[in-house]
């Protein structure tokens, strides 16, 4: 937002379960997606490059699925999955093969035992040897998480199953993935590419999951040349 902001308007709405709109819908994904249609209508925004990071993902995807891609001129999916459940037809979920049995235990987890699995999450949300600073900003912010809000979105989240869609694609889309990803394999946006129409691999070296925090410069550049080719 600050590489970017003097340059177009840069948009970072809360999503149903985030900052301060916890309570103010369901906290799902459909609920997400519509939400930000609505934002797209109401701010009558047109061409607009749609930028999903992990849950976010599934939320531009249902976006699309929901209400169409006519106000999007790109889209870039940041290590993501387009269904995060192994399963005997999916193998490219989770990393550490998260299937539905292993999930409802993992959810049980989430209220139990949050906000102590704060730091892991963040350390998986980054490559193995991660900035120590980064680390630590990360885990102070996921940790202002609430455990029930995280549970019901994560339920959300897991039901997705995006495979169908990404063939209908239509618009430019980005797969931009961390080399050092500890959550998802390069290989769930290799699949991507070879489904969707018009996409292209963006690959981060020194970046696990969050390549817009870990090689931020690199990311902007690439939003930046969406841009001007969408103004060009």
């Amino acid at each position: 937002m600050e590489s970017l902001g003097r340059e177009t308007l840069v948009l970072a709405p809360d999503l149903p379960g985030h900052g301060r709109s916890s309570d103010m819908r369901a906290r799902t994904i459909e609920a997400a997606a519509d939400a930000i249609h609505e934002l797209l209508v109401a701010e009558d925004l047109q061409e607009v490059i749609f930028v999903g990071w992990s849950m976010g993902a599934l939320v531009a995807w249902s976006m699309i699925e929901r209400h169409g891609e006519d106000r999007l001129a790109a889209l870039v999916i940041e290590d993501m999955s387009p269904k995060v459940l192994n399963g005997p037809d999916w193998a490219l979920g989770t990393r550490n093969g998260l299937d539905a049995a292993r999930n409802k235990v993992f959810m049980r987890a989430l209220v139990a035992q949050w906000p102590r699995l704060a730091g892991a999450t963040a350390r998986r949300c980054l490559r193995k040897d991660p900035d120590p600073e980064l680390a630590s900003w990360m885990e102070n912010e996921i940790r202002k998480a609430d455990g029930e809000a995280l549970c019901e979105m994560w339920a959300s989240l897991t039901q997705q199953d995006f495979r169908p869609l990404l063939p209908r694609l239509t618009l430019p889309v980005v797969l931009a993935c961390g080399t050092d990803s500890q959550l998802y394999d390069a290989e769930a946006a290799l699949w991507q590419k070879k489904h969707v129409a018009h996409a292209r691999l963006a690959t981060f070296a020194n970046s696990g999951h969050a390549p817009h925090l870990e090689e931020s410069a690199l990311f902007s550049q690439i939003l930046r040349d969406l841009l001007q080719n969408n103004t060009a």
